[in-house]
């Protein structure tokens, strides 16, 4: 979770010059982020979770019950589902966290911002591997996966994605405020700056410079061929992994350009004005609150774009809707029957 550090969630120091370029100390209270995050953030994350566990979860249930994995790509999807789940399944807390404050203990602190990260990583990764298995699918035939090949590919980006959490997870920690507790990261002092920044770096190369460099060279790729192609089929069986990654850019680019320049204050401290360093943390809360969206947007591009996924979709949503009409059917025949019994028999319905 992208949290406000020590200072910047209550008030911090910024360097303000008077007109003779001298410069001293002020206090920067940043009260209004804060109100600002209680109402924006709960009403979010309800409605991302809403969302994104229904939709989620329908394509866990069509890919686990009705649709075969027959390739590299569906065993992808089904992992960026689960890792979508596991992130959506963080934010009550952190809605609570950002009314009430933290009051779950600082190990509960470690592994919900860590599992955070880690899941939020991993989405990026695995759209990164789709984009990879349709460049290679486009340029030559691929037959069923081997298990050895896409268990392999499993493990080191699930790794990957645990590595990128470990910070979260050995640094994040409950700090008491004068009104309530926070769950934020806190670095040693010796190297606090250095080692945040450089966190923050790393995040940003990994869950989205590498994963967009990949997708914009594959897709390229891929467009240039499709451009040329007669195959209409070929082109339909593409239009979900375009429109997966044009949700991509649109979600992840905005949170990335922040966090970056985010970063690059903690080294330099170019940001001097409170107002301005206020309005970075609004800026940090909304983007990166449009990039957690996109784990509901996912299963959208699926039902509406994917003909395949959609086409399962609409079967299981006719076998719970027949379910559903059969038991009211027997509700009904028990109850007229039980009526029909002789007058010693108990009526009920069910």
């Amino acid at each position: 979770m992208e949290s406000l550090d020590e200072e910047d969630y209550e008030y911090e120091y910024n360097i303000t010059f008077n007109e003779s370029y001298e410069y001293y100390h002020t206090l920067c209270y940043k009260d209004d982020v804060r109100n600002f995050g209680k109402i924006f953030l709960p009403i979010f994350y309800s409605l991302a979770l809403i969302i994104g566990i229904s939709g989620n979860s329908l394509v866990l249930a069509v890919y686990i019950y009705y649709k075969r994995l027959k390739t590299k790509t569906d065993i992808y999807i089904l992992n960026l589902a689960i890792a979508d789940l596991l992130l959506l399944f963080t934010l009550p807390f952190w809605a609570a966290d950002a009314v009430h404050g933290w009051e779950l203990g600082e190990t509960m602190c470690k592994i919900t911002s860590a599992l955070y990260i880690m899941n939020f990583s991993c989405g990026m990764f695995f759209l990164a591997c789709i984009s990879l298995d349709r460049y290679q699918a486009m340029f030559r035939n691929q037959d069923r996966p081997r298990k050895q090949e896409y268990i392999f590919v499993l493990i080191v980006v699930w790794m990957a994605a645990i590595i990128l959490s470990l910070p979260q997870l050995i640094f994040s920690t409950v700090k008491e405020k004068e009104t309530r507790r926070v769950c934020i990261s806190v670095y040693p002092a010796t190297m606090a700056r250095n080692t945040k920044a450089a966190i923050q770096f790393l995040e940003v190369i990994f869950s989205f410079v590498i994963p967009f460099l990949i997708m914009v060279f594959c897709y390229t790729r891929v467009a240039k061929t499709l451009m040329w192609s007669p195959n209409v089929k070929k082109w339909r069986a593409f239009r979900v992994l375009l429109a997966v990654v044009g949700v991509f850019f649109l979600t992840q680019i905005p949170y990335n350009i922040v966090k970056f320049i985010r970063a690059v204050d903690v080294i330099y401290s170019f940001i001097i004005m409170c107002e301005a360093s206020k309005n970075l943390d609004i800026a940090i809360l909304i983007t990166e609150s449009a990039a957690l969206f996109h784990s509901c947007l996912n299963p959208i591009v699926y039902a509406f774009v994917g003909a395949s996924v959609k086409n399962h979709l609409l079967k299981l949503l006719k076998m719970i809707s027949s379910h559903k009409r059969t038991h009211r059917e027997q509700t009904v025949e028990i109850s007229l029957n039980s009526h029909s019994n002789t007058e010693n028999t108990i009526s009920f319905t069910i």
